[in-house]
């Protein structure tokens, strides 16, 4: 490993225990958040699972790539597919029973919660095929929450807890209710900002 990649990793991590002190307010420390958050763990393990998945010169990648996410799915409680793409500083509070599917987008500085779904319809087949939640730079999704399908969730916009969204939310909205609406955002949410 060349001394840039180290420190790019280093750079990476450091990042992370940031978004996690941001996302957080019981974060007491960073050694304690890198020993104990299983979200941290489980998209460090992602991180790892997603350039296997890319690995396509090296043959079994795929297969490692499946099998390091499974087990990382039985230690932390939180599925991430490895083909998912996630974006920096993607922090996971109380991560139990979140589930990534395989052509989800997460954009940068987005906040997940428990049980939180990015999940496809079903009946979507075939390589290359978008079946899953394309979630934007900045987004809270609260917990229990679920994203089903190839929709997008636009920037700076709060998903509430136990919300069902299946259609494109606009940039900036605030999204409740079964199936969700979206309204504009007022700022008042009360919802931290990473």
């Amino acid at each position: 490993m060349t001394r840039a990649v180290r420190r790019g990793v280093l750079w990476r991590v450091r990042e992370d225990l940031a978004a996690a002190r941001r996302g957080d307010p019981a974060a007491r420390g960073d050694l304690e958040n890198a020993v104990v958050y299983s979200g941290l763990h489980a998209i460090w393990t992602h991180r790892l699972t997603h350039r296997l998945w890319l690995a396509r010169g090296l043959p079994g990648s795929r297969f490692a790539a499946r099998v390091v996410a499974q087990i990382a799915r039985s230690v932390t409680g939180i599925e991430i597919h490895p083909g998912a793409r996630v974006g920096r500083r993607f922090f996971i509070d109380h991560g139990m029973g979140v589930v990534i599917g395989e052509t989800a987008v997460i954009g940068d500085d987005v906040l997940l919660f428990h049980g939180v779904t990015l999940g496809g319809r079903g009946g979507e087949h075939g390589p290359g095929q978008r079946r899953h939640p394309t979630v934007g730079d900045r987004v809270v999704l609260g917990a229990g929450s679920s994203l089903i399908g190839a929709i997008t969730v636009g920037a700076d916009s709060v998903v509430g807890a136990n919300t069902v969204v299946t259609k494109d939310v606009p940039a900036g909205s605030v999204v409740t209710g079964i199936a969700g609406t979206a309204r504009p955002r007022s700022g008042h949410e009360g919802v931290p900002t990473l």
